[in-house]
């Protein structure tokens, strides 16, 4: 086929046909005509040859130009498309590197093959504008709520048809047993959308505790006006939720508007969620309090909070003991995923149990290291304290509060503590250097003489040893396996110290011993403000 036998406008048409079907920019296609008629030139009149094609946006018209760049002497590598300034000059007035030299050519005679390459370039041309669309329109749009018609099933993962593209359903974003059919309607959100090469990949998902936020959003007016705000979501999907929500203006009742007329809002929700049932909870700065709701419908007695360990110890009558583990740990599992916290739950009676184990274990402690009686041990437990430590180096005045306690016989038990202290200091140290625990190590700051022995007892001998530990070997930690957490113990872990604590000594030694500069830190604890602060503005 020639060029200059085809009727232009065709070209045009074309372009905009195939737009159109595409819902892409004709003005894509008719560079992809560019591109693949410059290529079939190229085959013409020589594949080193910088040929380009230009079709005119009105006429339709392909004009074919040969362009030749000026370059220096000896970067001269391509005789076809470069030239000197020596060279140039019989072309160009004052020729320099850089400029170029644009001569027309005659339109090439396209012949089977040539046609067939051309018809592949816009067909690649057209796919990858096509994929950039869907990227761009479904990027922007994840954290949001699609709807779709069901195309087919593989591997129990469903194709959804989104209109400009398709979603995949995986197996395990689905709701309990949900099986579809060709053809069926069906609402999801849209979790991730990623670039690849075959294409942008749309992830769906029916099971993410944001679905169900979303699905609030557009059930709840206040919710999309922004006068509640949904704080926190725990799903076991198909089965049970919870959503804790508060309200910004007094006059409104949170749960109520969630909850809706006769339940309407609320069963619309459950409705599309296969009838998983959801408590709907008043969110609450005060932690305590927050649990105390999101354990709903058990009764709490007492609620103990250690904040440094993140963990909750509750305590329930006994009768409520399972209402609030729930069927298979369910309902403690999802107020443990809605507050962020662990949660331990116990009786009143085992809790009675357990702080009398403590009460008569401290007072053992105080009857054998500081040569007390029994009674005597019982008042110091009574007022508080829990460690030799507390009695050796708190202030005398609380010492002479308790009964019968004067100034002497404080300084009596302060003397005694600290002597048994001491002691025990040292057989600590003399078991370390034992074990080979070098100067390096019993002198760093932060180490007592009974950490130093569990570390050498580790086999961490030198302040280069505990430099090259890991903050987990030393405070413990968890790892997942499978879906199974297991207990990492720490070499520390039994002296309470905590993954911030074993950071700060570990990074401390290695600053002492110079392979850290601390320079380098406060940059990077700089850096890290700044794109914290940046995400804070951009969200």
């Amino acid at each position: 086929m020639a060029i200059t036998s085809a009727n232009q406008l065709e070209l045009l048409q074309t372009a905009e046909a195939v737009a159109r079907e595409k819902m892409i920019d004709p003005a894509l296609v008719v560079e992809a005509m560019e591109e693949s008629l410059a290529r079939a030139a190229k085959s013409r009149y020589g594949a080193e040859m910088d040929i380009r094609v230009s079709i005119d946006r009105k006429t339709g018209k392909a004009t074919f130009t040969r362009v030749r760049t000026v370059v220096e002497d000896e970067e001269l590598e391509n005789y076809q498309a470069e030239f000197t300034v020596a060279q140039a000059k019989q072309y160009l007035e004052d020729p320099k590197v850089g400029d170029t030299l644009v001569e027309e050519v005659p339109p090439v005679e396209m012949g089977r093959i040539a046609a067939q390459s051309a018809k592949q370039v816009i067909l690649q041309k057209v796919r990858e504008a096509e994929r950039d669309r869907q990227f761009e329109e479904f990027k922007d749009r994840a954290g949001t709520i699609i709807n779709g018609v069901v195309k087919r099933e593989e591997y129990g993962n469903v194709i959804v048809d989104i209109g400009a593209g398709e979603g995949i359903l995986r197996r395990n974003e689905k709701i309990g047993r949900e099986s579809y059919r060709n053809g069926d309607r069906i609402r999801c959100f849209i979790k991730d959308v990623r670039r690849e090469v075959r294409g942008p990949q749309i992830f769906l998902s029916r099971t993410a505790p944001e679905f169900m936020a979303e699905l609030f959003k557009m059930e709840v007016p206040e919710i999309y006006d922004g006068i509640i705000e949904i704080k926190a979501v725990a799903r076991d999907p198909g089965s049970r939720a919870k959503i804790a929500v508060i309200s910004y203006d007094n006059s409104i009742d949170p749960v109520g508007a969630c909850v809706g007329m006769r339940g309407s809002r609320v069963q619309a929700v459950v409705n599309e969620l296969q009838g998983e049932k959801i408590d709907i909870i008043p969110w609450n700065e005060d932690a305590p309090t927050f649990l105390v709701n999101a354990l709903q419908p058990a009764e709490v007695s007492k609620v103990l909070l250690d904040e440094e360990a993140e963990r909750i110890e509750v305590v329930v009558p006994e009768e409520q003991l399972s209402l609030a583990i729930g069927r298979r740990g369910q309902n403690v599992r999802l107020a443990s995923q809605l507050t962020g916290l662990d949660i331990d739950i116990m009786t009143e009676e085992e809790e009675s149990a357990r702080r009398q184990a403590e009460f008569e274990e401290r007072t053992k402690l105080f009857v054998d290291t500081l040569d007390l009686d029994e009674f005597f041990a019982q008042l110091l437990v009574s007022e508080g304290f829990t460690s030799l430590e507390e009695v050796a180096f708190v202030e005398v005045d609380e010492l002479l509060v308790i009964d019968g306690v004067d100034a002497d016989t404080a300084s009596e038990l302060q003397a005694r503590a600290r002597d048994y202290i001491d002691e025990q200091n040292k057989k600590a140290l003399d078991a370390a250097r034992a074990l080979g625990a070098e100067d390096s190590l019993i002198k760093f700051e932060g180490l007592t003489p009974q950490m130093v022995e569990a570390l050498a007892n580790d086999d961490v001998k030198t302040l280069e040893d505990f430099a090259t530990c890991a903050d987990w070997e030393l405070a413990g930690g968890w790892t997942v396996t499978d879906g199974e957490r297991t207990k990492d113990d720490g070499v520390l872990e039994p002296f309470d110290v905590s993954l911030e604590e074993a950071q700060h000594l570990v990074m401390t030694a290695r600053i002492q011993l110079g392979w850290v500069d601390p320079a380098d830190l406060v940059a990077e604890e700089e850096e890290a403000e700044g794109e914290d602060v940046t995400e804070e503005a951009g969200a």
